[in-house]
């Protein structure tokens, strides 16, 4: 291994009445892609601002080579001394260059003109991202990158880390980008640094690993304090499996969602069963809506039923908010109709942040004081309710201003869930949240009665979650998806190369390529090939996932061979990520071959 550039040894932290963490020992080589995973309040930020010289630890030694450049890309920098972001980019003893941090802001669409003040989350990420990058430094720490980035932008800063030729840290909610991005991890678990030579593909099967080794190691321990130090260890490993039965499900879902949408991508909803417009809870039709010369919404039509998952997705100014006010009754159109069930009552979970006062206790916030909470009709303790969403019960009487961003985010979600309600709106969910309150949050709105309406820019929540997504591009335009990100991303490829879409085509007149190149009653080569290969390939596939997940059931491995471990690991998730590859190719082309047929 090469010389780390960076380092931290024995590092330990007092917070409050004890250790935050102690006896830490973290290195970071000249061109490591870093995952920093632990849970809100466990103390990543923290971690990355002692890397960053930014705090006076009280114990350890930071060591690091002469001329190394350590830069922090704060979550939520403070700008309000600044003028504009560009006095805020230009600002300190590392300032760039501004013509470096100009045409970088350029390229991620930001005019550093903004007065701070007026500035949004988006634009002041934009401008702390600007100044981050443009101070080329050789270990960049990155904390939450992408809140408040739309996915032109993300996608922007994925092809710019790959290009990069430092070291990054990176802290960050969108397992997307980390599994693009990372090739080691370091989880930061009750104090404890683990770290492994896998890229972030493969961390579930790691901390499973661990946790199993834990459970083994807890079987010697008195039965109720097994109870109390391992319940979450079980929960989150249960969670995991619950949710590939959950998946399944989606996928069920969204295969009933895709035979009632009419030609792909129309909105339109067939009517054959009489219980469509029964199930109804939001019917529009022919949608319209203008903000002066500017068309934010055109001719959009969507009966959304009970039990809809609705993903919202498009770049930052497409409409997305707009269309969700119309959609919740918030915003009349200009044109058209939107009519709600009589019996539709919603929550909006951003518009409850003002609920989260610093002062008040959680149980205030949960249960207006008291030890019981009602939870949609049934009456839950207290303690009880705050294990089912990862918190320690003991923070019951905690002030709100002790928990962590992150944390408050996932309370609120508590309470909201809480309440009797058919639809939930979420703007934005994912920001702020650790990735196993991402895998709860998932399996509540899995189990979610009602209906959700989501605008998110984490693809993988999107493709966990949803049922039908609506793209817009900022022209007007609604594509109505049965499916989740993927799925809009794979519409948008095969209207791009369907015949007639220079003419002015839309995706209701567009069909893949593959279809609409001639009259034949033949599949064509590739997706011949690819029908009679595939079973077997997927054959193949399993039976190294099953072969390699056998030889990880040595409880002896990870400490035996470390190397071996992280190596099948890494091969089972990207196996795992091929097979099913390879069942969405087989389904397609599979479909075609029986339309060809009939």
């Amino acid at each position: 291994m090469a010389a780390p550039i960076l380092s931290y040894e024995d590092l330990g932290l007092i917070q409050g009445e004890g250790w935050l963490f102690r006896n830490l020992d973290l290195y970071v080589g000249e061109r490591d892609r870093l995952a920093l995973i632990g849970r809100n309040g466990a103390g990543k930020t923290t971690l990355l601002k002692c890397l960053a010289d930014m705090i006076d630890t009280d114990e350890g030694k930071r060591t690091v080579v002469p001329g190394t450049h350590v830069v922090l890309l704060e979550q939520d920098p403070p700008m309000g001394a600044h003028a504009t972001l560009l006095d805020w980019v230009l600002h300190g003893p590392n300032a760039p260059e501004a013509h470096e941090a100009a045409a970088i802001a350029d390229q991620l669409g930001i005019d550093l003109s903004r007065p701070t003040a007026t500035a949004s989350g988006g634009e002041r990420r934009r401008a702390a991202i600007a100044g981050a990058l443009a101070q080329n430094p050789d270990v960049l720490l990155l904390d939450e990158p992408t809140n408040h980035l739309d996915l032109g932008a993300i996608e922007w800063l994925e092809e710019w880390l790959k290009r990069f030729n430092g070291a990054f840290i990176v802290i960050s909610h969108d397992r997307t980008f980390l599994t693009r991005l990372t090739r080691s991890c370091i989880w930061l678990d009750r104090g404890e640094l683990r770290r492994a030579e896998i890229g972030f593909g493969g961390f579930d099967a790691w901390t499973e690993r661990v946790y199993e080794e834990e459970a083994r190691a807890a079987e010697k321990l008195d039965a109720k304090l097994k109870l109390e130090l391992h319940w979450l260890q079980r929960g989150v490993t249960a969670r995991r499996r619950r949710n590939q039965g959950r998946l399944a499900k989606l996928h069920e879902m969204r295969a009933q969602r895709a035979a009632m949408l009419g030609t792909a991508g129309t909105a339109k909803l067939a009517l054959a069963k009489d219980d469509v417009r029964s199930k109804t809870v939001i019917d529009a039709e022919h949608v319209g809506k203008a903000f002066g010369d500017r068309q934010i919404i055109r001719d959009f039509t969507l009966r959304v039923q009970r039990g809809d998952r609705i993903g919202v997705v498009g770049p930052n100014g497409a409409g997305k908010t707009t269309l969700l006010k119309l959609l919740t009754g918030e915003l009349q159109p200009d044109t058209g109709s939107v009519r709600l069930a009589k019996t539709l009552s919603g929550i909006v979970i951003d518009q409850q942040r003002k609920l989260m006062e610093p002062q008040r206790r959680v149980k205030d916030v949960l249960a207006n004081g008291g030890d019981w909470i009602e939870v949609r009709g049934l009456k839950k303790h207290i303690k009880g309710y705050l294990k089912e969403f990862l918190f320690d019960p003991a923070i019951a009487d905690a002030p709100i201003g002790s928990l962590s961003g992150g944390e408050r985010s996932r309370l609120l979600l508590a309470r909201e869930f809480a309440r009797h309600a058919n639809l939930l709106v979420l703007d934005e969910p994912t920001n702020d949240l650790d990735l196993e309150t991402l895998d709860l949050l998932q399996e509540v709105i899995a189990d979610y009665d009602g209906t959700v309406l989501i605008v998110s820019h984490d693809r993988d929540f999107l493709d966990r979650t949803v049922t039908i997504t609506l793209g817009l591009d900022g022209s007007g335009k609604v594509d109505v998806v049965a499916g989740g990100y993927e799925d809009w991303i794979k519409k948008k490829y095969e209207v791009a190369r369907a015949p007639g879409r220079a003419s002015g085509q839309g995706r209701a007149k567009a069909a893949p390529a593959s279809r609409t190149a001639s009259n034949s009653k033949k599949l064509s080569y590739k997706d011949q090939r690819d029908l009679d290969r595939l079973p077997g390939e997927i054959e193949r596939l399993q039976s190294e996932v099953a072969a390699d997940e056998a030889s990880l059931s040595d409880p002896d491995l990870y400490k035996r061979d470390p190397m071996r471990f992280a190596e099948l690991t890494e091969r089972i998730a990207r196996n795992r990520a091929e097979i099913e590859a390879a069942e969405y190719r087989w389904l397609e082309v599979a479909e075609l071959a029986e339309a060809l047929a009939s």
